[in-house]
């Protein structure tokens, strides 16, 4: 029987997972999240959930790494291929939010199990398009907090929710958990959601 931890500090990434009603423990996975130099972003968002699983994985006893199965994810956002991390002030934001407005743009998040000395890992592509944001309410929705830990600048499932026009793929992908892709990687080292007997 695998037990499940999962290598994300991240409270979206938890509570989705625990909307599942998968039984998990969180560990820390710190890693350097500095893009390579002309990294495209599906192979950076591979790369750090890699390498966050890996981390992950040190921090257990001999016995814990036997039947642990860690889950990482990484999300980030990009426009024309330019990577979007997250905004440290108001000013990137504002930038930030300048260069998606009116836009479609791609919110690439990778998933990466890590168990028995066997990594699987997935990268889901949904594509985001905005509607015109003025830069007044770029600096308002600054001065809610909400962007501050967020890749792109935004939450969709805060109060970003209002710039969105439409979206194609996975809505979960977007919040930082693709649900339909965790699940289907968890079944493959035993994890079914649902049946607790299997």
């Amino acid at each position: 029987m695998s037990v499940l931890y999962l290598a994300s500090a991240s409270p979206r990434r938890q509570a989705l997972l625990k909307q599942l009603g998968i039984t998990f423990s969180v560990i820390n996975a710190d890693i350097d999240e500095t893009p390579h130099h002309n990294e495209l972003p599906e192979s950076y968002v591979q790369r750090l959930a890699i390498a966050k699983a890996k981390a992950g994985f040190t921090q257990l006893s001999d016995q814990q790494k036997e039947i642990a199965c860690i889950l990482a994810a990484d999300t980030t956002v990009s426009i024309n291929n330019k990577i979007l991390g997250k905004p440290h002030s108001q000013q990137q934001a504002i930038t930030m939010l300048a260069e998606l407005s009116n836009k479609t743009h791609k919110v690439f998040t990778a998933i990466t199990l890590y168990y028995q000395n066997q990594l699987i890992s997935q990268v889901i592509t949904t594509e985001v398009t905005m509607r015109a944001i003025s830069e007044e309410e770029a600096i308002a929705y600054w001065q809610t907090g909400e962007p501050k830990d967020k890749a792109g600048g935004y939450a969709i499932q805060g109060l970003a929710a209002m710039f969105i026009e439409k979206i194609e793929g996975d809505y979960y992908s977007v919040v930082g958990l693709p649900i339909f892709a965790t699940t289907q990687l968890l079944k493959q080292v035993g994890i079914y959601p649902l049946i607790k007997n299997k």
